[in-house]
């Protein structure tokens, strides 16, 4: 018998992207748990509607909801996967190969590399050629790092010592921003510029001039020249730039919170800015002043 496995979906407002994603898991997916941040769209519908059991949490951070999701998916193997992504069928064959293996997989955690796509082209340089992220695991073993941004799956045993790990050869399609997602992408941009610089405040780090100019000045340097960036036309000069400017996003958001004099907030998810409230919903929690 194979090992059953739960393919985990957090979703905010992706009626567009969904229907799409839950596909490419379908066949191999011994249930599809869609956790819901309460969107304002047809996103609940869509997944009811495509056989998805939907729970509903708020949104804090990526670490946060996900680390609240996964006690909840009901098998074994857990495999993460967001709505701008796609499972391709050399993934979905190599993962359905580990799960029919007698006795199961024989590791812990795998990891996944990740294509990127940018307003329709694949982004091939300036280090996202690279991208690789650890989606599959056992259930009881994987929590995502404490952290408010791009926190990454870690595997321990009941111990806390590390799990085994290994790598996965097909990838999985990341579709950053659609040639017609670009507000999209800013929403997210806004929403994690927020939280990093949230982040910052915690940590006790401090705005100074040089963070203005020379990190991000240095990020779009090292993406689009020495990490051949330029190669990838349009896309990669947008990616570069964007991942520039985010630097400085940052650290001017801190500046701002310093300038106001609020408070750092107390844990990664705790004290923090909720994402609604960052979105502006009317009915959003100003900060998440507990786990839920």
């Amino acid at each position: 018998m194979p090992e059953p496995l739960s393919v985990l979906v957090p979703v905010f407002n992706e009626e567009a992207n969904l229907p799409a994603c839950l596909e490419s898991v379908r066949e191999i997916a011994g249930e599809i748990l869609v956790v819901d941040s309460f969107s304002t769209d047809r996103t609940v519908e869509l997944a009811k509607n495509l056989g998805a059991r939907v729970l509903q949490h708020e949104y804090v951070n990526s670490a946060a909801q996900k680390n609240w999701a996964i006690p909840q998916c009901t098998h074994p193997w857990v495999f993460i996967i967001d709505a701008d992504e796609r499972m391709t069928p050399e993934l979905r064959a190599e993962i359905k190969a580990l799960l029919e293996r007698p006795g199961g997989p024989e590791l812990d955690g795998y990891f996944v590399v990740r294509r990127n796509f940018f307003l329709g082209g694949e982004i091939r340089h300036g280090g996202w050629e690279t991208n690789d992220v650890q989606r599959l695991f056992r259930r009881d073993m994987g929590r995502y790092a404490e952290r408010e941004v791009h926190a990454d799956v870690e595997v321990k045993n009941k111990d806390g010592k590390p799990g085994r790990s290994g790598r996965l050869q097909a990838k999985l399609d990341h579709i950053t921003c659609a040639p017609d997602g670009l507000n999209r992408y800013f929403q997210r941009f806004n929403r994690y510029t927020t939280q990093a610089a949230e982040r910052y405040h915690r940590e006790g780090r401090k705005p100074y001039v040089w963070n203005f100019i020379l990190h991000p000045g240095w990020e779009f340097f090292k993406m689009y020249v020495l990490k051949l960036g330029f190669l990838d036309g349009i896309p990669g000069l947008a990616v570069c730039s964007f991942c520039a400017f985010t630097r400085f996003v940052r650290y001017m958001k801190l500046y701002a919170r310093i300038k106001q004099g609020l408070p750092p907030p107390r844990t990664y998810d705790k004290g923090t800015t909720t994402a609604r409230a960052i979105d502006g919903a009317a009915d959003a929690r100003p900060e998440c002043a507990s786990k839920e």
